[in-house]
């Protein structure tokens, strides 16, 4: 009797398995697996015609706007979603899709998704939610409104800096079928191992974010109050601009994401990422792991020279489930090596 597989790239097990798991996580009557984040991002900016427009985070992941600018050649128009009123002068007759992400990479901002979505859907247009760095566990966007949800299955729902895979979460049935056909034709589809290792992941989805929030909060406070840094980006501080809404819509955690800018620029920044000792220098993020990234030189590096540049001395962490107290030591002697 047929089983309903019958060719791997079309359907496997193992991958429906994670679709199954991850779709309910996200609360959503469907569920896709690819082959990498940007495979799910591409897929969704696959559903748009010739001609159509798109808004996006002014601060946003590098390899968004790169598959944007320099692959698809889309066009598009980077805005403070935050803004709404920036958001509805920016908009044209030809705006397709809204493209979020909340919080943002690697600034932190945090956008009203609900807002957002309301505004997209009174106007005819996708709206699409980068959850990557909240996960389901803080952050569902479908409930706020969101006509899909995209993740980097490599980061948080992975956990362990051992697999590449992403991930799209719809309730919208059309949308399904577009993304499908994407997927199916153009073949990135992630292997039953990897699909495995991300099963494997979520187990330990809620212990690990859990730990990352409250690790977070106190490597962000330590930097807010150390006189090497001039600004900390994390929604949990209470002088965060979005601190209040993140509060509703993340459920009252923040996440394992910090950015921080330091003193001295792009030269004290780039001599403080090769200080660190606990903190391993990467362009990842969302492991068990503690990672630092700069930004300018790395994720965003795509990004230099243009108005959307991440700033030189921006430093970006990803805090991972150690110890705290040796956390906080290892950030102490990287920011006061001559102490």
């Amino acid at each position: 009797m047929h089983q309903g597989y019958e060719y791997a790239r079309t359907a496997n097990p193992t991958r429906a398995a994670l679709e199954t798991c991850l779709a309910s996580l996200e609360g959503a009557a469907h569920g896709l697996a690819f082959a990498s984040g940007m495979a799910a991002v591409d897929a969704v900016v696959r559903q748009l015609g010739p001609g159509d427009h798109i808004l996006l985070n002014a601060d946003g992941y590098g390899g968004t706007h790169r598959l944007l600018s320099q692959v698809h050649r889309a066009q598009f128009t980077c805005v403070d979603l935050g803004d709404l009123a920036a958001v509805a002068g920016a908009w044209r007759p030809e705006t397709r899709l809204v493209w979020v992400e909340s919080p943002t990479n690697p600034g932190l901002d945090v956008v009203d998704i609900a807002a957002i979505a309301a505004l997209a859907k009174e106007r005819g247009a996708i709206c699409a939610v980068d959850n990557t760095f909240a996960t389901p566990w803080l952050q569902r966007p479908l409930e706020l409104g969101a006509d899909v949800v995209v993740h980097s299955t490599s980061k948080y729902l992975g956990g362990h800096a051992d697999v590449i895979g992403g991930f799209l979460a719809t309730d919208d049935d059309e949308l399904l079928a577009g993304l499908r056909l994407v997927r199916n034709a153009a073949g990135a589809v992630p292997g039953p191992f990897d699909c495995f290792l991300v099963l494997r992941g979520v187990k330990t989805l809620a212990l690990r974010m859990d730990r990352h929030c409250d690790n977070a909060m106190a490597v962000a406070r330590f930097l807010a109050s150390h006189p090497a840094v001039a600004a900390v980006h994390y929604p949990g501080l209470p002088d965060h601009p979005g601190h209040e809404l993140a509060a509703r819509q993340m459920g009252g955690r923040f996440g394992g994401m910090v950015s921080a800018v330091l003193r001295g620029g792009e030269e004290a920044a780039a001599a403080f990422v090769i200080r660190t000792r606990l903190f391993t220098l990467g362009e990842s993020l969302g492991g068990v792991e503690s990672l630092v990234g700069y930004p300018a030189r790395m994720s965003h590096a795509s990004l230099a020279g243009t108005p959307l540049a991440a700033d030189p001395g921006l430093v970006r962490f990803s805090v991972g489930i150690e110890d705290v107290d040796d956390l906080l030591a290892d950030l102490d002697q990287a920011l006061t090596p001559n102490r």
